[in-house]
């Protein structure tokens, strides 16, 4: 349930100082330093600074998304502005380019259109992809309020615990949406990893029953295009809550169900690898 926080000037004056707003990385000011709190004196504020870009420059992120510092470049995450209101944040070492899992938490983000004072709290739950350890995860994903789905958004997490120590990020979306007809751009050994193993919910017979093969390759150049107003008993993709597809589907323990695009079906697959216990059946994605 998201919670709406009104955010009165006097307290915009101090927000404006601890708030990291990004627009990619090459666009971001922001002063670094540890979260005023006395009880928690490992607690650090994410370092985003301009100069930095020229140091060593950010890799465009993986997902297309918008590359984030945590610490003074001591790890990275990527946040990825979905159409449909679907935010997600893979972390990623100190280079950008290596994945990494962090301690398994729920994220207390707050969200605000940009120039805006009212903020909405929202949670960013962890999703664990193929290859994370157990009670760790690489991605953390929620959701946007209907109301500030399409606009161009401040998001700023408190608090992300990483290998024991706690930071503070902040950054915006840089673009209103984000173009849903390119799959996931996972690399090619993750794909593999995640569609053609079995795990969980997800069976060596449901692999044999979507030919073989990863979403991206089944459905290579099909187009999403997404309906944010679903009818009432309209499928809904179980991801983002739109309506679904019948061109996007896949067999996930023996049940067709139906999704909006194939990144959705990457996520659903790695929950129903990690925690089978989510999944509901398919007939109870409908609109109601």
């Amino acid at each position: 349930m998201s919670r709406k926080w009104i955010l009165i000037p006097s307290f915009l004056t101090v927000a404006a100082a601890s708030f990291v707003f990004l627009s990619g990385c090459n666009q971001q000011t922001g002063e670094s330093g540890k979260v005023a709190n006395p009880h928690t004196p490992s607690e650090k504020k994410a370092s985003v600074n301009s100069t930095k870009v020229e140091e060593h420059g950010h890799k465009p992120g993986q997902h297309g998304g918008i590359m984030v510092e945590i610490g003074r470049d001591n790890y990275h995450a990527e946040a990825v502005f979905e159409k449909g209101g679907l935010l997600k944040l893979y972390t990623l070492g100190k280079d950008e380019s290596k994945i990494v899992d962090i301690e398994s938490q729920v994220l207390k983000a707050y969200v605000k259109e940009e120039g805006g004072t009212e903020a909405v709290e929202i949670d960013l739950a962890p999703i664990p992809r193929t290859g994370d350890k157990a009670g760790r995860t690489s991605q953390f994903v929620g959701r946007l309020p209907n109301e500030l789905v399409g606009k161009q958004v401040a998001v700023t997490i408190p608090i992300i615990v990483v290998d024991g120590e706690r930071f503070r990020i902040g950054f915006t979306s840089a673009t209103e949406k984000h173009d849903p007809a390119m799959p996931a751009a996972a690399s090619l050994d993750e794909e593999k990893v995640l569609y053609l193993t079995p795990g969980g919910a997800y069976t060596a017979a449901d692999i044999k029953a979507n030919g073989n093969v990863t979403a991206s390759q089944k459905f290579k150049g099909l187009t999403a295009n997404h309906d944010l107003k679903p009818k009432a008993g309209e499928r809904i993709c179980p991801i983002t809550l739109t309506k679904a597809n019948p061109k996007f589907t896949w067999i996930v323990g023996g049940k067709a169900y139906e999704f909006c695009c194939p990144p959705c079906i990457d996520e659903f697959v790695a929950t129903a690898k990690s925690n089978p216990e989510l999944l509901k059946a398919p007939g109870d994605y409908v609109k109601k």
